[in-house]
């Protein structure tokens, strides 16, 4: 949170002025107690205090230095510690502190500089408390004798104002004034000729003083000693010298020689040099009494001090001498690498930061001059930051693109800043950017979909595989958890024999399938981080159930719980390869488990029998005869193909009939057997009625015939054995009864006796009741039966004519 309250404010520190076009300016006097009030600043910046709290408002300086330090409460700037002006400018004319207010949310500057003020703090103060000046007595009136002046710390109106002779003296008075850049000179003006032999020597004071309130003064005190003539002083080349020294010239370096004549010979001519020492400056140079060759005795630094000003005095063996002035002035070399200092630095900083994020917020400076010290301030090649001027010398390290931590996590940015010297300096200064992630990633699964097995009959929590995903970001937003989740928000939960482990992805079966109830299942899971807010993928899962041989085969036809079981009728003058009946049978499961073979396990007369493996036909395998039983009994195996293998049996029972009167004795035998002697009598008697119908019918028919037909005279085959065996074959080649089945009827009329003989290669169910009136209206006479249903479930030949289906059949 604290980060994205530093963006926003950056934000709005970007909309408004950086800082006032005017700086603020302040004056103190020095010597100011810590704690003193120097102004509300606030107010003067247009601020409320409380502002200043909310904006964190501090100041900051070039230097370091805190002089001065801000009550956040009132908003007023107060003296940190004691000021000395002298000690913070020296003599300079004017001393002013200059500082920024920073306000940091939002980034606004204000310039403020204090003047501080001086105070009458300081006495002069003479170099030597006592100076003795040799003065020749034929020294002409007007003549001026130099002095070293006094020194006031002081500037201004509180440095010396005035220098007097105390007591007053008719010989000499006092001349005060500036020469060289202000710099001021005190002379002793003789005001009339010397006599040694009235007055060889004489005293007084010099006392200078300032212009403070109330005044401070200094004394020093003159000792005059008149000497005998030595009418010539030393003169110097040059009233003044000026020249100029790199402030890196090593120890011991020549700066200037300084050159006297004294016209005069003997030890009055003879001239030695000195320094008039009145400050610190002195002691960087010394000076070669006999030679005036001036030497560096230290290192000089530009950045202290730039000009330094000797006065050299040259005196000759009569003790005349005379001064002149020396201006040493320091050349600025590049000897001061640019600084950075760094007033706020964020890190680590979110990877969904706006462009123009501020990262660090820092200050260059570099303590040369002129070109030595204008910095340019250079950020190494980055794409994703960027250095952008703030104020003066302020710099900002800004974002300039999107970020992405799970491309790059972290920014090494290095900052070079670099003075215009020659050659030039720089300095570098490496800020490391973390980038701190932001769930931007949702999960991703290793897969598309999945597909997973199992076989049925599994046992309960069996695992049949796993998920996988990986998130990109880190930390909690890369922590995966797994769930069930619904299709659609509509839909209802998941299955519950589904379960998937929340922290590994493990897909569990919780209970037992079934191939046949349900052959796959299609379920989501989702993958979600635990970020804020949570990001989630789904994927889908088949689930396939893999059949097991668990089901036995289902016999349909003949059906096997009928009672009393169905008989198949078969003509005694059918061939081998007569397709008697066809066994239907169907396997729940899939695959081989539910290919279907079929075998002949038992029978009356294995011989007489044949059994197709693949379709389950039962066929003659010879031609029927007069020795075989009437009634034959068959057990059908019916297994699968599954590991290990299933099978169920089926009972079939056929009637071997020589003409259609054949169909009592059997057949009435059989029922006696089964029902009883009741029964016995109504299907005779249905026989005989159905027989003489039938017999009234087919004359009717044959005469019809006749007359329209007279190439038909000793009968008509409705269906030829072309016809008959091309339905058997198509029969054999289906492997179930797809067609309708058909009759052959033929009638013979010359013997007087009727032969009626069922051909029934393929025999689906019949309707209830088949009334003659359907064959009769029919001008070809043709008995045909409806198509048969073809399905896995309900075989076509599901309801092969039975004995009793026989019986029941009447002809209107």
């Amino acid at each position: 949170m604290a980060t994205a309250r530093q963006v926003l404010c950056l934000c709005a520190f970007f909309s408004l002025p950086h800082a006032r076009a005017e700086p603020i300016r302040y004056s103190v006097a020095e010597e100011s107690e810590s704690g003193s009030v120097v102004a509300n600043v606030a107010e003067d910046a247009g601020l409320a205090p409380a502002q200043l709290s909310a904006r964190r408002a501090r100041l900051l300086s070039e230097d370091g230095r805190q002089h001065f330090r801000l009550d956040p409460g009132t908003g007023r700037l107060v003296v940190a510690e004691r000021l000395d002006r002298e000690g913070l400018c020296g003599q300079s004319a004017t001393c002013t502190l200059p500082f920024e207010l920073l306000l940091a949310n939002p980034v606004q500057f204000f310039r403020v500089e204090v003047a501080v003020e001086d105070i009458n703090d300081h006495a002069p103060v003479f170099p030597e408390e006592r100076v003795t000046l040799k003065i020749l007595e034929r020294s002409d009136p007007g003549s001026r004798f130099p002095l070293q002046g006094a020194r006031d710390l002081d500037v201004g109106s509180n440095t010396i104002q005035a220098y007097r002779i105390s007591p007053d003296n008719e010989y000499f008075s006092v001349a005060f004034g500036s020469q060289i850049k202000g710099k001021k000179y005190v002379e002793l003006v003789l005001e009339k000729p010397l006599d040694r032999e009235e007055q060889a020597e004489m005293a007084f004071n010099l006392i200078a003083i300032d212009g403070g309130s109330p005044h401070r003064s200094g004394t020093t005190q003159i000792h005059i000693v008149v000497l005998d003539v030595n009418d010539n002083s030393p003169i110097f080349s040059q009233e003044l010298y000026v020249v100029q020294i790199l402030e890196n010239a090593p120890e011991g370096s020549v700066v200037l020689r300084v050159v006297a004549t004294d016209s005069d010979a003997g030890v009055n001519g003879d001239i030695s040099y000195q320094f008039i020492q009145a400050d610190q400056s002195y002691s960087s140079f010394m000076i070669d009494p006999m030679s005036g060759e001036i030497k560096l005795t230290k290192s000089l630094d530009f950045e202290v001090t730039e000009n330094h000003e000797l006065s050299v005095q040259a005196t000759d063996g009569g003790g005349l001498s005379a001064i002149c002035r020396v201006l040493v002035e320091v050349v600025d070399v590049n000897d001061n690498a640019p600084e950075l200092v760094v007033s706020s630095f964020s890190s680590p900083i979110p990877e969904n930061a706006l462009p123009g994020t501020v990262v660090a917020l820092f200050t260059a400076r570099d303590r040369d001059s002129g070109a030595n010290g204008k910095i340019s301030c250079a950020l190494e090649d980055q794409l994703s930051f960027s250095l952008r001027a703030a104020y003066k010398n302020y710099f900002e390290l800004v974002t300039v693109s999107a970020l992405d931590r799970e491309e790059t996590a972290w920014y090494i940015l290095t900052v070079t800043a670099a003075d215009a010297g020659s050659p030039p300096l720089t300095t570098t200064q490496t800020f490391t950017v973390d980038i701190s992630d932001v769930n931007d990633n949702a999960p991703v699964f290793n897969q598309t979909s999945y597909t997973m097995y199992v076989h049925e009959n599994n046992v309960p929590t069996v695992l049949v595989g796993t998920v996988g995903a990986v998130d990109a970001d880190m930390g909690p937003n890369a922590k995966v958890t797994y769930s069930l989740v619904a299709a659609h928000p509509t839909e209802q939960p998941p299955c519950s024999c589904i379960s998937v482990n929340s922290e590994n992805g493990d897909v569990f079966v919780l209970r037992p399938l079934d191939y046949e109830q349900v052959r796959q299942i299609e379920f989501l899971v989702s993958a979600s981080d635990a970020g804020s807010p949570p990001l989630s993928v789904n994927v889908t899962i088949c689930l396939v159930v893999v059949d097991e041989n668990d089901n036995a085969p289902l016999v349909l036809y003949p059906s096997q719980d009928s009672s009393p079981a169905s008989s198949e009728l078969v003509p005694i003058s059918a061939e081998a390869g007569y397709l008697i009946t066809k066994v239907v049978a169907v396997d729940a499961d899939s695959g081989q488990n539910s290919w279907l073979s079929y075998h002949l396990l038992r029978a009356s007369d294995p011989g007489l029998f044949a059994v197709g493996a693949q379709s389950g036909e039962v066929r003659l395998r010879r031609s029927v005869t007069e020795r075989d039983a009437v009634k034959q009994k068959l057990v059908i195996l019916v297994r699968d193909n599954g590991q290990p293998p299933l099978s169920a049996t089926a009972a079939l029972s056929v009637l071997l009939l020589s003409d259609f009167s054949d169909v009592r004795l059997p057949h009435s035998s059989l029922v006696t057997e089964d029902e009883g002697s009741s029964l016995t009598m109504y299907l005779i008697i249905s026989l005989v009625f159905i027989s003489l119908l039938f017999l009234v019918s087919t004359a009717a028919f044959i005469t019809h015939k006749v007359c329209k037909r007279k190439e038909l005279k000793d009968g008509h085959v409705l269906y030829g054995a072309s016809n008959l065996q091309t339905s058997l074959a198509d029969a054999a080649a289906a492997g179930t009864l797809p067609h309708a089945y058909c009759y052959e009827i033929s009638l013979t009329t010359g013997s007087g006796n009727s032969e009626f003989k069922f051909m029934k290669p393929i025999l689906p169910s019949l309707p209830p009741q088949l009334h003659a009136t359907d064959g009769v209206t029919n001008n070809k006479q043709d008995f045909s039966c409806g198509p048969g249903t073809s399905g896995d479930v309900e075989p076509d030949n599901a309801g092969m004519l039975s004995a009793e289906q026989f019986n029941s059949l009447s002809f209107n």
